[in-house]
């Protein structure tokens, strides 16, 4: 049987990097994981609740930490910044203190910097988003996963699949369908791939949407 194995972590080291860079002691390990967790979780929910316009879309690609003994950075990498905050300097302290808040570093500050994401709809995690919101609005699966697909090869990528399992449409029984653009070498470990699942919670049940893009 084929072994199914994420593409991001599979290609560690060559195409793709961390997320995530600090060094701890194996018995804190795992403390620091749940913490930057915990951060991630904490900046969605702000942006979720102080959105300028209630579109239900947060466009965050990733969210990068890098810890030192005394400073905690956090980059997010965000596709639509005019979406979300308005005053950006303003924006971005009222989130750095809402996050310090929740979480009590004795000795160690918080910086949080945003970058723009040049092409937005060429992130995975963000066209997942999209294609979440159309499902929410009750629009059928195909014409969201084709827009999806449309929107990203505006971005000159290479290829694109896009999956979607669950109830679809509210039937009975689960299915998975999928539809794939162009070529997604999974095997190829040099090809850069985008990859993302997300959960969307809807009327039916929970629905699972997988997306692959070909980068480069």
């Amino acid at each position: 049987m084929g072994q199914k194995i994420n593409p991001l972590g599979f290609r560690l080291g060559t195409t793709q990097s961390h997320h995530s860079f600090w060094f701890a002691q194996p018995r804190n390990f795992s403390m620091g994981l749940q913490e930057d967790e915990k951060i991630r979780n904490s900046i969605k929910n702000y942006i979720q609740k102080n959105r300028r316009i209630s579109s239900g879309f947060e466009g965050i690609a990733r969210i990068r930490i890098k810890k030192r003994i005394d400073l905690i950075q956090v980059i997010i990498h965000i596709g639509f910044p005019n979406l979300l905050i308005e005053g950006r300097t303003r924006g971005i302290e009222e989130l750095q203190i809402n996050v310090q808040k929740e979480f009590h570093f004795s000795n160690r500050r918080l910086k949080i910097a945003i970058t723009r994401v040049e092409k937005p709809y060429e992130q995975a995690n963000i066209l997942a988003e999209y294609i979440a919101l159309q499902l929410k609005n009750r629009v059928s699966f195909r014409k969201a996963m084709k827009k999806a697909i449309e929107l990203t090869e505006q971005t000159d990528t290479k290829g694109i699949q896009v999956q979607i399992a669950g109830r679809i449409d509210g039937k009975e029984i689960a299915r998975v369908e999928w539809i794939r653009e162009g070529r997604v070498p999974l095997q190829t470990i040099r090809a850069k791939i985008d990859h993302c699942s997300y959960t969307i919670r809807t009327i039916y049940g929970v629905l699972g949407i997988k997306i692959w893009i070909f980068v480069d």
